[in-house]
């Protein structure tokens, strides 16, 4: 990135509106792209990309490596020869939430996609798609096995036939046979994924808008990444985990969070030098420009859990090697394009780890004016290396935020910004570009001033999450040209005019 000041927009695809049941990675993100670059606008944050799990959360996906098949665009097989035209569903009525009843109802087109492409597809293409499955090998194999006995045993890996679930060369041999043209279908499924993604991505990067993505440092129990990689994990004979992830008690909850994420062995996977986590590091940087590490304090410590407590009291900090993987990365990246997630308990050996390789943190102003004039996220506290944000996806939207804010709280807030804040949430998003951090990253419900009901994710919930979707003409002129006048005013357009 060689502009220094730069400012985008917090949007996963699945919140675009389109034609389908859901955002897709086809016109709308196209679309999205445009209305970025005319508001002046240079980066597009999104959330994790892979198949989402229970709850339809982005952030507890079956895979590290695989990407949603829900956000395929089916206007893009078409124009690839996979659906005829005949074929596309009625688009859904407009809605600012997304359907997945009907995205779930819809699967059966993509089975029917991929019948096409295996009698009809074009030998380039299936050169490519030879090409991909050759490439990818390390991840796809067995992440097609997984999704495959997923389907046909309709439970957890660990309750599957135990010559499949120990991974037994005659176990896999058998089932990989029997289910073969399910694996092939979710082969097709992630080369279709890659390839729309892949060229969603350049023409991003073509009109100067890099994209931030989002890796979670923990992976479900339910994954394929641990079933592949059992030893990389705590887990009994059995296969269930030994030690589970969380957090300690604090402020807000006297019983702390028992996330249940099964811990990584670290001892064991020093042994190759990190080779899972290069791995998925080297691939998430060919997906995006950028990467947030979600819970980067756990590569100091994690709190580790045992896993039969049902709360996360009687769980202790357990250290992990951090500064070893780091240092191979930089090694073999040059540069670490890494923002460091560091908020809630965060020490001085997790801000030392984050300086040490000059990872920018995150600084939230939702979170500034609730002390004084030393609490960190104060924009007077900010560091250039550094990115700022009115609220991320866990937070309330902003206006939602003000609205529920107490009078001492307001008063504050007016204060600090020497505002009535009566257009809330622009005070927010004024101070959040004008803050000295290299980046400012503001989400989309923000810009259009919309309230709670518009929450992308309440914490420790988990029904009525990840569904809030755009309306058609919400991405209007009127909010670009307010955008791009701010972002021009605070030195952080995409081009900046030059001054007369």
């Amino acid at each position: 990135m060689s502009q220094k000041r730069r400012s985008g927009i917090l949007l996963h695809p699945s919140s675009l509106a389109g034609p389908q049941a859901i955002g897709t990675l086809g016109q709308e993100a196209y679309d999205f792209i445009d209305f970025l670059v005319a508001a002046g606008q240079s980066v597009w944050q999104i959330l994790p990309l892979g198949p989402p799990g229970y709850g339809h959360c982005p952030y507890s996906t079956d895979s590290a490596f695989a990407g949603n098949p829900q956000l395929i665009s089916f206007e893009k097989l078409v124009a690839a020869g996979d659906l005829s035209a005949a074929e596309l569903p009625e688009s859904p009525e407009a809605s600012d939430a997304v359907d997945f009843v009907v995205v779930e109802r819809q699967l059966p087109l993509l089975k029917s996609a991929y019948r096409h492409f295996i009698e009809n597809a074009e030998q380039k293409r299936h050169r490519a798609y030879d090409q991909f499955c050759s490439e990818q090998a390390y991840w796809l194999n067995d992440y097609a096995i997984f999704a495959a006995m997923q389907q046909s045993q309709q439970t957890g890996w660990q309750h599957w036939p135990k010559a499949v679930r120990k991974r037994q060369e005659k176990g896999l041999h058998q089932w990989g046979t029997k289910l073969q043209g399910e694996i092939s279908w979710h082969k097709y499924l992630q080369f279709v994924f890659f390839e729309q993604w892949f060229a969603l991505k350049d023409y991003a990067n073509l009109q100067g808008v890099v994209i931030l993505g989002d890796l979670p440092i923990f992976v479900a129990e339910n994954s394929v990444d641990v079933w592949a990689n059992r030893s990389l994990f705590h887990l009994d004979e059995k296969d269930r985990p030994t030690l589970v992830a969380g957090v300690p008690p604090d402020y807000f909850s006297k019983t702390g969070q028992r996330w249940g994420n099964p811990l990584y062995n670290w001892e064991r996977m020093a042994t190759d030098n990190f080779a899972w986590w290069r791995a998925r590091f080297h691939w998430n940087l060919q997906l995006f420009d950028l990467i947030r590490v979600d819970h980067f304090r756990g590569f100091v410590a994690c709190w580790a859990i045992p896993a039969q407590e049902k709360t996360a009291i009687n769980g202790s900090w357990l250290a992990t090697p951090g500064e070893r993987l780091f240092a191979l990365l930089k090694d073999e990246l040059e540069e670490l394009p890494i923002i460091a997630e560091d908020l809630g308990i965060i020490t001085p050996d997790v801000e030392n780890l984050r300086d040490q390789f000059a990872l920018p943190g995150m600084k939230i102003l939702q979170f500034a004016f609730d002390s004084g004039p030393k609490n960190p996220y104060l924009p007077h506290n900010h560091r250039a290396n550094s990115v700022v944000y009115t609220g991320t996806h866990d937070n309330n939207t902003s206006l939602g935020w003000w609205r529920v804010l107490d009078a001492k709280g307001k008063a504050q807030v007016r204060e600090y910004l020497k505002r009535p804040c009566r257009d809330m949430p622009w005070p927010l998003i004024d101070c959040a570009l004008a803050s000295v951090a290299d980046l400012a990253i503001i989400p989309m419900q923000d810009l259009l001033g919309l309230d709670g009901k518009a929450r992308m994710n309440h914490p420790g919930t988990v029904q009525g999450n990840w569904l809030w979707r755009l309306l058609p003409a919400q991405l209007s002129r009127e909010i670009s040209v307010q955008l791009q006048h701010v972002t021009h005013l605070y030195g952080r357009s995409l081009c900046i005019p030059a001054e007369t």
